[in-house]
């Protein structure tokens, strides 16, 4: 497996991490060496989405829970 695709999973595995869950997740590089560099920058694509979207909802509620008080 080349370097730039070690390098996609490890960030696929950091943005995982991200989440600020205690159970860490570890990726056996092995498990997704078959994937190629397109497939792997989509799914950290997905991930970026998906936590931009979380942020923006919990923005949209605090800005709701703030409007109560």
């Amino acid at each position: 497996m080349d370097n730039e695709k070690t390098l996609l999973i490890k960030d696929i595995q950091n943005l995982l991490n991200s989440y600020g869950d205690n159970n860490g997740t570890y990726i056996n590089p092995e498990l997704l060496e078959f994937m190629d560099k397109d497939t792997l920058i989509g799914i950290i694509d997905s991930l970026l989405t998906q936590k931009e979207n979380t942020q923006q909802d919990n923005q949209e509620w605090l800005e709701q829970f703030k409007k109560i008080q």
